[in-house]
């Protein structure tokens, strides 16, 4: 098929599903298309079990292999996503959150990493370095799972602010370290004996130049774009200019090899808050959010349909699923150490509402960017197991917890909002 044909295809099933979500099962509109693209891909599947002769499921599975999910999202649909989800976040909410976000969004990374490597290895028997490199695709919220779930769930302004930023960033933070720990995982020479120093110092190396200089390419090219749209009043213009920003600026950094998520992250903020104030029109502001808002509302239909449909992609098999159900347990001890050792270090010199940590810990959602990520991964004898395990994760974390996160914000978020 051509890319044309599977876009046509991706949109009129993403319609389709969504409106037969909106019928009859009236779940959250991203939820609810993947919920109901997973039963479809389930029904093929148990389909091809009882008429093998039909051979649907064989059909489905190249169909679906032949839509490289990792790279459509990685090098596609993610820089418009994190671009959109930064634009709606103000720098001045985020401002008085900074401690909590960037803590959350490095430390907490790394604590997450450190407890799903260990324990999915000592589960599993894996390497612990390519146990490492699960735990690190599996660590970071997803911006585009949490932001799409945050609209439904009546969170208090500085908690929304708390998990909407730190998704944001600790999206691109964990990436930087996926990258590092691939490279060390699966060197590409594959040989033994290497210098451990020329090792460590590449390795820190590469981290500086994926996470500053994706920031500083993102507030360069934010600010740049900022100061051509003060001298024009076009709102179509305007938000071709913001389009091409997002798009431009996410195949620059990948050129340049500094983290586009981080780069698409910054440039949004910088344009949502500064650029939104001082270089644009009421009515461009008003073509910008909602132009935005509706790339952000297709791009999550057609990204949730698509994780709904890689189960076509993971080995269903029933070893995998029981360390697969281990990683869930694995990655929630993971995010409560995440969300509540930075809060402890924090709490003596501010104050947190005490329904802080379960919301947020419970609020941490997986998605498709650690689907693609798994995907991604070199070919190994591991690979199966990772991305069986991701996926179950990810299947839970978007349905259980997104559809319960509301009830958790009502029981434990009724208390006053201390910061």
């Amino acid at each position: 098929m051509t890319l044309l044909q599977i876009t046509s295809l991706l949109i009129v099933l993403a319609g389709a599903f969504g409106a037969i979500n909106y019928l009859f099962l009236k779940l959250p509109a991203a939820i609810g298309i993947l919920v109901v693209s997973l039963l479809a891909s389930l029904g093929v599947l148990g389909l091809d079990l009882v008429l093998p002769d039909l051979n649907m499921a064989d059909t489905a599975r190249r169909l679906i292999l032949g839509i490289d999910f990792s790279d459509a999202l990685l090098e596609g649909m993610l820089g418009l996503l994190l671009f959109a989800g930064a634009l709606h976040v103000k720098l001045s909410d985020l401002r008085e959150q900074w401690t909590v976000v960037v803590l959350m969004a490095t430390l907490g990374v790394g604590l997450s990493t450190a407890v799903v490597g260990f324990g999915f290895s000592w589960i599993t028997g894996m390497p612990l370095m390519v146990a490492l490199v699960f735990g690190a695709l599996i660590s970071p919220t997803d911006p585009v799972a949490v932001m799409g779930v945050l609209r439904q769930a009546s969170l208090r302004k500085s908690l929304e602010t708390k998990i909407a930023g730190e998704s944001l960033f600790n999206d691109g933070v964990g990436y930087v370290v996926f990258l590092v720990l691939v490279a060390l995982a699966f060197p590409a020479g594959g040989g033994h004996g290497g210098d451990h120093e020329t090792t460590a110092m590449s390795t820190i190396t590469l981290f500086v130049q994926e996470a500053f200089g994706g920031a500083i390419l993102g507030i360069v090219l934010g600010w740049l774009t900022f100061r051509v749209m003060r001298l024009i009043d076009d709102y179509s213009l305007e938000v071709l200019i913001t389009l091409g920003l997002a798009f431009g600026g996410y195949e620059l950094a990948v050129w340049m090899h500094v983290s586009a998520p981080i780069m698409a992250v910054c440039a949004g903020l910088l344009i949502g808050d500064i650029g939104a104030k001082y270089g644009m029109s009421e009515e461009t502001r008003r073509y910008v959010d909602a132009f935005w808002k509706l790339i952000d509302e297709i791009l999550n239909a057609v990204l949730f349909l698509l994780i709904g449909f890689e189960v076509f992609a993971v080995t269903l098999d029933l070893h995998f699923m029981t360390a697969a159900i281990a990683a869930i347990v694995l990655a929630l001890i993971a995010r409560l150490a995440a969300v509540a050792i930075p809060i402890a270090i924090l709490r003596p010199f501010r104050g947190f509402g005490p329904g802080v940590i379960p919301i947020m810990t419970w609020g941490g959602l997986k998605g498709g960017i650690s689907v693609a990520l798994a995907l991604s991964l070199p070919d190994s004898e591991w690979k199966s197991l990772i991305l069986a395990a991701t996926y179950t994760v990810v299947i839970f974390s978007i349905i259980i917890q997104g559809l319960t996160v509301g009830r958790v914000a009502n029981r434990f978020g009724r208390e006053p909002d201390l910061v």
